[in-house]
């Protein structure tokens, strides 16, 4: 740049205006000089003095090295070009900045035009392909001319890019408070938006916004001036709420505001801007916002899309709250809803109301009620209950139906009392000239406590209710803390047996079955475990019911019979298999359509013949959905697959059915088993031997701790035995080596 020719003394100015007005209306482009020469910052300034580029001035900003740009730009914003040095105080300083303004400031905008003194140093083909660079050129041949065109060109891309961009952010932010104003209640919230949405848009401050409206039927210069009022406003006329138009101070807005209410046309001015949109009832609305600057065409096309959005949004308030009134209002029982009371118990938190109380109501057996019934029938005793909650608790108690059977109270303790709420409900309800008498479970959760969502006393509320259905019916659970608790731990090791399921981190242990007579080793029994990354084994009675409740036993029982499968093969190739491998099957498994299929393919793909395969299954198991258990069985009998019922006795079998099943086994739960050297004795163990004798089923005891229960057992004729005292759940290794070493056959002494 040292080197200025005469013939470049053409400047680059387009569209010049008078600038010299008020401040705010000077808008420039701002422009970098990174270069560690001084003589470079002093030819470019004085190269480019008294030019203006798209109509504004340019301001530059210097700086030396490449610590100094960094401290700059990090305060800096809407650079944009920045004329930049490649060797300052090393030879990749200026490559360096080029990632810091990329990558850290996370300026893609800005255009950059590399500079060098000394050509070879940063080669232009590897920078311009590896630096998001615009613009590559050595000093000396960016004469006065060259690099104006260089500017001008940079600026009008950055201006562009900049347009682009704020057409898209524009347009989405119409679209989304067009959505937010639609939600809004009411002509007052729906203009206090409208304040907020202009000023994103324009990019200016919520500062000196106000919105106006009026009543007028028609609309003219001789309207009546004091209809207009000011309805929602922000910044320094924040005093002006709900002031007439006419008692405004300032004249030009006044004057601006009746312009555009009475011609409803927008009015644009170089220090402001009036705005018209049409509201409900065709009443229109006007909003006036100080600008600081004029505002580009983009800006004005968005805005009039905006506004033609807030008039659609207004004519459609009406269905709105409509709208809001089915979401918050159960129809049937025109009572609130869930949604409802929910915000109805937020209301009562924000308003501190420790005092009060959330009951949830639910009818025992309604579902059974529909079935046998109707559903008409069952509406109507739903409205019964309705009416007597609202006769009998009074408007001091806000009530809602939450679900299909379940009615939610919230009011003070002492009016939600659990024998009071019990007592509603001790005289049957007439239903089409039938008495019916109703049982209620109730779940109750105090407020004091919570803060914030309503959600969250609903959700503690309702596990009370859960825990009063599973082990009280017609009564009352109050929450406590010690459920939260147990309840978030529930849901805490869900969540890790999920990870531990797909991280292999569940195994197979194997207990091994002898005949009680001979001692020889006839079964072994597939027992799944579970150790955790910091090595501790979670109980099966605490996670198999969880991987029952999120239907993960599915996957989980169908990973157990193959893994239990391919272990007996390995076993029968080793020569030491006994006669079968026993696998227990959850309910869950039962109930599914291809419980069959998983079974068979299993065998098949192990090769395990299906005599060699037990499959145990609990005495509650076989008593429910009876029908449907028979069918499995058979069709698992048809296989060859032999069937032994689990925990025998702890159950309430039907002796009848019982012998109908196609079972092979019954398995003696050890809770009995225990009771043989003990006061007790072992008269229901004895019970159970002598109904399998009855039913020709084999008899296997669980829990052979002892050597006397071993020989009590055998005594009074039961087939074979597990246990401690036979031996423990065993890895593969331990149990081969304990098959090696009592396998062939064990007495007790």
């Amino acid at each position: 740049m040292s080197n200025v020719q005469d013939d470049d003394e053409l400047f680059i100015i387009e569209d010049t205006a008078d600038i010299s007005g008020d401040p705010r209306l000077v808008r420039s482009w701002k422009v970098a000089i990174v270069d560690d020469d001084e003589d470079v910052h002093s030819t470019t300034c004085f190269a480019l003095q008294y030019v203006q580029i798209l109509n504004r001035p340019l301001e530059f900003i210097h700086t030396y090295s490449k610590d100094e740009t960094r401290r700059v730009f990090a305060t800096e914003s809407d650079i944009a070009v920045v004329l930049l040095d490649v060797v300052m105080e090393t030879e990749h300083a200026g490559l360096e900045l080029v990632s810091f303004i990329r990558d850290e400031l996370g300026w893609a905008d800005t255009r950059i035009i590399l500079r060098t003194g000394q050509p070879g140093y940063a080669p232009e083909e590897e920078a311009i392909r590896d630096y998001d660079i615009n613009d590559y050129k050595t000093k000396n041949e960016l004469t006065r001319k060259k690099l104006l065109t260089s500017l001008t060109a940079a600026i009008r891309s950055y201006e562009q890019i900049r347009t682009i961009d704020a057409s898209r952010r524009g347009l989405h932010q119409i679209i989304t408070s067009s959505a937010a104003f639609t939600f809004d209640h009411g002509i007052q919230a729906f203009a206090s938006g409208v304040i907020t949405q202009i000023a994103a848009l324009c990019g200016v401050p919520p500062e000196g916004l106000l919105c106006a409206q009026g009543e007028l039927n028609e609309m003219d210069e001789e309207a009546t001036p004091e209809i207009f009022n000011v309805i929602a406003s922000a910044g320094h006329y924040s005093q002006l709420m709900n002031c007439p138009i006419e008692k405004i101070d300032n004249t030009k807005i006044r004057q601006a505001l009746r312009h555009v209410l009475t011609r409803r046309e927008p009015l644009f001015g170089p220090y402001s801007m009036t705005l018209y949109f049409s509201g409900r009832g065709n009443r229109p609305l006007a909003a006036y916002v100080d600008l600081p600057f004029p505002l580009s065409d983009i800006n004005r096309d968005l805005l009039e899309v905006f506004c033609a959005n807030l008039g659609v949004c207004l004519d459609n308030l009406s269905l709105v709250n409509q709208l809001k009134n089915h979401a918050y209002r159960d129809q049937l029982l025109k009572l609130p809803n869930r949604l409802k009371f929910i915000d109805q118990i937020s209301s009562a938190l924000e308003q501190n109301q420790p005092a009060q109380m959330v009951a949830l109501l639910d009818i025992d057996d309604f579902a059974e009620i529909n079935d046998v019934l109707g559903h008409h029938y069952g509406d109507l005793l739903l409205k019964a209950v309705a009416d007597r909650l609202r006769d009998q608790l009074g408007e001091g108690v806000f009530f809602a139906r939450i679900s299909g059977d379940v009615f939610g109270l919230l009011g003070d303790q002492g009016l939600l009392e659990p024998e009071t709420l019990r007592q509603l409900f001790s005289l049957p309800f007439t239903i089409e000239a039938t008495a019916h008498s109703v049982s209620m479970s109730i779940g109750m959760v105090a407020l004091e406590g919570y803060h914030g969502d309503g959600a969250e006393p609903l959700k503690d509320a309702s596990i009370a209710l859960k825990r009063t259905k599973i082990h009280q019916r017609g009564s009352c659970t109050l929450f406590t803390r010690s459920m939260g608790i147990e309840i978030r731990e529930r849901a805490t090791l869900m969540q890790h047996l999920h990870k531990a399921f797909d991280a292999e981190r569940l195994f197979l242990m194997y207990q091994p079955q002898v005949d009680l007579e001979t001692g020889q080793f006839t079964g072994l029994e597939a027992l799944i475990r579970w150790r955790t990354d910091d090595g501790v084994l979670i109980p099966p009675n605490d996670f198999i019911p969880l991987a029952e409740y999120s239907g993960l036993i599915i996957s989980l029982g169908a990973w157990v019979l193959r893994t239990a499968c391919f272990m007996m093969i390995r076993l029968q190739k080793a020569g030491i298999a006994p006669q079968r491998m026993g696998v227990n099957v959850s309910v869950i498994q039962f109930r599914q359509d291809d419980f069959i299929d998983i079974v068979e393919k299993a065998l098949k793909d192990s090769g395990l013949a299906p005599s060699n395969l037990e499959l145990e299954i609990t005495e509650s198991v076989t008593m429910s959905s009876a029908a449907m258990f028979e069918t499995q069985l058979s069709k698992l009998k048809n296989l060859g697959v032999n069937i032994a019922i689990d925990d025998f006795g702890t159950g309430f079998s039907s002796l009848s059915y019982l012998d109908k099943l196609p079972v092979d086994r019954l398995k003696i739960d050890r809770a009995f088993v225990n009771q043989i050297d003990t006061p007790e004795g072992p008269r229901i163990a004895e019970l159970i031997t002598q109904l399998g004798k009855k039913l020709g089923l084999q008899v296997i005891a669980e829990g052979v701790e002892h050597a006397i229960h071993w020989k009590t057992l055998e005594a009074m004729g039961c087939h074979e035995g597990q246990g401690f005292f036979i031996g423990r759940p065993m890895l593969e290794d331990k149990l081969i080596e304990w098959i090696h070493t009592k396998g062939n056959s064990m007495r007790p002494q």
